[in-house]
């Protein structure tokens, strides 16, 4: 690697700010006041994301007169759903080959859920005025290698016989390279309704606004320090007063769970992204993409784009760090070397765009579970819900976890509760320093698997076969 070519990319990452793009804005609304003395209410919602939000508005919708309160522990939105791609997917089950191979026999109904809650997405973001660059382009999975091309093509073939993805489309490389132009491109999968591209924090927001309309009583600066019984309810310490509910909703998804037992099926993993300065005219049009899609490669170590309404480039993905003793800490949040590797990749697929600066880099953990879609339950006999685990693909399917947490809080049997996605846990991670070893063995073979066309390892053929997965 000539040194002048890396200079030339680090040069790129000089004015980046350390902080998400989506959350740098002047127009985030005020934080609002902590919680101080004592409060009581129906439904205490802990957790200021996209899985708290969603609850509680859900809650004041299905009954306006519940009487419901959310906390969080810093601002509304400043972790995951604050730094994340913008991907809004009806999958509820990170992609349909996850889908199909845990769940073959409820796929169609998954599917099913899953479009029904992306359009209920869509609906909302109307019904509520919510300002969040919604756009339903649609997300195109990329191959860059022959063996990947070929992959898609036999991939699509196969999904389409077994009657499955609709409206998704095989992309040779002339007909990709005229949806984006970039050299690297060998074959596409066009997934034209299933996936929306937003502005995350701004969804957020929106929902926040949304919220406190229907009446919602938000708290900020309010973190949950200990859940325990009170009575017929349950009780929360908070560091200047305490809660008294009958249920309580967790959406706290990769920080330590409130219920210790659902600790083990989580870990956090750290992803990062880069962001670029607006295209000019020529920029844009060097490359194409005027159908706005969002893009991810289908290597195991990947990439994932997309362009914003001001026409910059989100650039994330390929390094999925996981900490020792998976813990949650603001200095994970950064990590120079990987913004280097993002920015020579990415000028590796844009060759055409030499100069472009990065306005943004920027990093967040992401609550990974062994079969890298939610998982649900209930503690307290029924008085706490919880959901966590998605991986990465949670700005769409945490509307749907939502609704799971209300169903089960209200002891209700429904599609959603039947499933076996619902029913059933993942496995459990082990305790360090096996975990650890795990996970570092398992992304050496993806790595290694990369680079001799796919072919997966023993180790990771013996996780195949667990029914572990580990494909992405």
């Amino acid at each position: 690697m000539a040194a002048g070519a890396m200079n030339r990319w680090t040069a790129s990452l000089a004015d980046a700010r350390p902080v998400s793009f989506w959350l740098d804005d002047p127009g985030r609304p005020p934080v609002l006041p902590a919680l101080t003395g004592t409060e009581q209410c129906d439904l205490l919602v802990i957790g200021g994301g996209y899985s708290g939000l969603w609850t509680a508005l859900l809650a004041k919708e299905r009954e306006p007169d519940r009487d419901v309160v959310l906390i969080e522990g810093r601002e509304v939105g400043w972790a995951a759903s604050g730094r994340n791609g913008g991907f809004c997917a009806a999958s509820l089950t990170h992609g349909l080959d996850n889908g199909l191979s845990r769940w073959p026999h409820e796929i169609g109904t998954l599917e099913k859920l899953g479009a029904r809650n992306l359009d209920e997405i869509e609906a909302a973001v109307a019904r509520y005025g919510i300002d969040c660059e919604f756009e339903r382009t649609g997300e195109i999975d990329v191959a860059t290698e022959p063996y990947q091309a070929e992959e898609l093509r036999t991939w699509h073939q196969d999904v389409r016989r077994q009657g499955l993805g609709d409206g998704i489309e095989f992309l040779d490389e002339e007909a990709v390279r005229a949806q984006v132009d970039s050299p690297l491109l060998r074959a596409g999968v066009w997934d034209r309704d299933g996936v929306a591209m937003l502005h995350p924090a701004k969804l957020v927001w929106g929902l926040k606004a949304a919220c406190l309309s229907l009446g919602v009583r938000i708290h900020e600066r309010t973190p949950a320090l200990s859940l325990v019984r009170r009575g017929a309810g349950m009780g929360v310490r908070t560091p200047y007063g305490r809660i008294l509910a009958r249920q309580v909703a967790l959406g706290t998804n990769v920080f330590p769970s409130l219920v210790k037992r659902v600790r083990p099926y989580v870990v956090p993993v750290y992803d990062y992204a880069l962001m670029t300065e607006p295209l000019t005219p020529e920029q844009r049009a060097s490359i194409g993409w005027q159908g706005r899609q969002g893009l991810g490669d289908t290597a195991n170590q990947f990439h994932y784009f997309r362009l914003t309404a001001d026409d910059r480039i989100l650039w994330g993905g390929y390094d999925a760090i996981y900490p020792y003793g998976g813990r949650v800490r603001a200095e994970y949040d950064e990590r120079p070397e990987t913004y280097a590797r993002l920015a020579r990749h990415f000028f590796g697929y844009f060759p055409q765009l030499e100069g472009v600066r990065f306005s943004h880099a920027w990093g967040g953990a992401i609550d990974t579970c062994s079969r890298f879609s939610a998982f649900f339950g209930t503690a307290h006999e029924g008085r706490v819900a919880y959901a966590a685990g998605y991986t990465g693909l949670g700005v769409g399917a945490t509307r749907f976890g939502a609704d799971v947490m209300l169903d089960l809080l209200a002891g209700e049997r429904t599609e959603r509760t039947e499933l076996e996605m619902v029913r059933k846990k993942p496995l459990p991670f082990p305790p360090e320093p096996f975990a650890w070893t795990g996970i570092a063995l398992t992304k050496w073979s993806l790595a290694h698997a990369d680079r001799n066309e796919g072919h997966r390892n023993l180790w990771l053929r013996t996780l195949d076969r667990l029914g572990l997965g580990f494909d992405s």
